[in-house]
């Protein structure tokens, strides 16, 4: 018979103490913690809002160093999914599922499929997608076991990478963003650093050249960053140059985090607009040395928000087009933050929060949870 001394009690004690706290700091609804010794998954899905619809969100596999870091990633992420939806009108809630594990060595058919049973159980909740580390085809496998899936391929009517899709609705967040600090939105001449050239950063990259706009960037990834700079002719910065680096706006699009109290004061930009989510390690207080710096930051969740949308349209029944269409408003949506902000003297980031909550908010005297 296993003995519980009363030092492991108390220890129980505060470990679930720590995760519901964790918890109820922002209002999640729902955590499931899955696990198959079978295929080795080892899978969080966090579910924090559901007042505007299912939670929809993506994937995401990474080696965390503990499952600690991996719960704090999911939680995080989860609620800027809330928001992201919120803000860009659409009708879902804010979902999101960390897989632990290396991308690279650890994937099977067999834990995707275990994974997408887990999502079955869920009974339409919480909706999945590809995220970093996962891809269309590891979708494919989850919808074998599951209808509450998508960034399928387009071979099976799904509307496949959603990364183009993301880097143009950033693309336009950083034209809102030139605008509003240079009077016009034109990316021409301007000197921009595009941190993490993964699929989203690629495509960034390439609509940045398109414009004109003197590219560089920088990745862990050395394969990955010589194809992108030979293809593209962007000129390479070492990782350990970018917060000097001279340029006129700063594209985080690889993890988040990397604006905080170490970085910003090294930052020589004008703005701050990429993919990345939770580029702000602490949203209240990096929020406002960001501003306090008279540096521009674009609400990551606001101007990333284009493959949730077009997620949400393969949902619907894909239509790249009206995808491509919805994913424009983010411009003017990125304007009208930038006037709040000024009109209220807060955070660009509070700003957006306000009016996601406020949505929120407001629906959940029509309805309740999903």
């Amino acid at each position: 018979m296993l003995e519980i001394t009363d030092a492991k009690q108390e220890a129980l004690k505060n470990e679930s103490k720590g995760i519901f706290s964790s918890l109820s700091e922002n209002n999640h609804e729902q955590v499931l913690f899955c696990h198959d010794p079978e295929t080795g998954l080892k899978a969080i899905i966090a579910i924090h809002n559901t007042v505007l619809g299912p939670a929809l969100g993506g994937t995401r596999m990474w080696n965390y160093k503990s499952e600690e870091e991996a719960l704090r990633d999911v939680l995080r992420l989860s609620r800027g999914m809330s928001y992201k939806a919120s803000i860009s009108g659409l009708n879902l809630g804010g979902g999101k599922a960390v897989i632990i594990g290396d991308s690279k060595k650890d994937k099977t058919e067999a834990m995707f499929r275990k994974f997408g049973r887990f999502i079955k159980n869920l009974n339409g909740k919480y909706i999945t997608a590809e995220d970093v580390g996962t891809t269309t085809r590891d979708m494919t496998y989850v919808r074998m076991e599951t209808t509450h899936v998508t960034g399928l391929p387009q071979s099976m009517g799904g509307g496949g990478d959603p990364s183009p899709v993301t880097a143009y609705g950033v693309f336009l967040g950083m034209k809102a963003s030139v605008k509003e600090r240079f009077g016009s939105d034109s990316l021409s001449g301007k000197r921009i650093l595009v941190q993490g050239v993964g699929n989203v950063g690629e495509a960034l990259v390439k609509l940045l050249k398109n414009e004109n706009a003197k590219v560089f960037i920088s990745d862990i990834n050395e394969t990955q960053i010589m194809k992108v700079s030979d293809e593209f002719g962007a000129e390479v910065v070492n990782l350990n140059e970018i917060y000097d680096f001279d340029m006129d706006i700063y594209a985080p699009c690889a993890l988040g985090a990397t604006l905080n109290s170490d970085t910003i004061p090294r930052l020589k930009c004008a703005i701050v607009a990429g993919s990345a989510n939770n580029q702000l390690e602490d949203e209240n207080i990096h929020g406002q040395m960001i501003m306090d710096r008279g540096i521009l930051y674009a609400p990551d969740f606001l101007i990333n928000a284009g493959g949730l949308i077009n997620a949400y349209s393969e949902y619907q029944g894909y239509n790249h087009a009206r995808a491509m269409q919805d994913t424009e408003k983010i411009y003017q949506y990125t304007i009208d933050i930038f006037k709040k902000s000024a009109r209220e003297g807060v955070t660009t980031a509070s700003a957006a929060k306000k009016i996601a909550e406020q949505r929120i908010s407001t629906i959940a005297n029509v309805k309740s949870t999903f």
